[in-house]
């Protein structure tokens, strides 16, 4: 979950880190601290460093708000991710020029044409965001992020481009109807009641035309997204 960044920070076991376990996340959290972050000066360190402390919780929840941590105690798998995140910015800036002229890991891997393949849908980070766009756009839970995503940029696509904004935003104009084309199929006895009548038809069916409308564009987004199957080699067929 955090071997990329760990790795990074040249942690001593970035493959075997478990940060359910207590001591092993103080441990981790006072290397953090001490070889990395580096924020607070070395004498007042002390607190933190005693990870048998009774008080050392309270100690850590200064900690995360001293260093400006959006997440809080109970959110450590955030926590720990945002701290990561942290150190890997600060290792940088202290060593801008040994990075500069690195080469990428996958330079010479050829970029796939779907940019959502790269990304790291366990990221805590990445999770958080596809449910804030969700909840904006009102789009369904569900379990797989990365599905998630992929309607969200269908739903873009189809209505919050330029195109579809402009269109959506441009006026109407009404065609004369004449009303006494249009057979309503009873007599209310009343010229003008059967003329209101012949408008609430017409609006009726309008809106009838609208509803059929969006149940086509939501069948088109859900065939886009069940039409890209998975393929597991281990089960020797194609499917989710």
């Amino acid at each position: 979950m955090f071997r990329r960044k760990l790795q990074a920070l040249d942690y001593h076991n970035p493959a075997g880190f478990n940060f359910k376990d207590g001591t092993e996340f103080r441990n981790f959290l006072v290397w953090l601290e001490d070889q990395k972050i580096r924020h607070y000066k070395i004498e007042d360190r002390g607190k933190l460093r005693n990870i048998h402390s009774s008080e050392w919780p309270d100690q850590y929840e200064k900690y995360l708000n001293d260093v400006n941590c959006p997440f809080k105690v109970q959110d450590r798998q955030e926590s720990i991710d945002w701290l990561l995140g942290l150190a890997v910015r600060l290792e940088y800036g202290d060593n801008a020029a040994k990075y500069q002229n690195a080469k990428p890991y996958n330079s010479d891997v050829s970029k796939s044409a779907d940019p959502l393949i790269n990304l790291d849908v366990s990221n805590p980070d990445f999770k958080a965001g596809v449910m804030a766009l969700a909840n904006l756009l009102q789009i369904q839970r569900h379990d797989d992020y990365l599905m998630m995503l992929k309607a969200i940029r269908i739903l873009i696509q189809e209505r919050l481009s330029p195109e579809a904004v402009a269109k959506s935003n441009s006026s109407k104009e009404g065609l004369p109807v004449a009303l006494d084309k249009h057979t309503l199929g009873f007599d209310t006895g009343d010229a003008v009641l059967n003329d209101a009548a012949r408008i609430l038809r017409l609006l009726h069916i309008e809106e009838l035309r609208e509803l059929q409308t969006k149940i086509n564009e939501a069948i088109v987004a859900v065939q886009a997204i069940i039409a890209d199957p998975k393929t597991d080699h281990r089960l020797g067929k194609v499917g989710r």
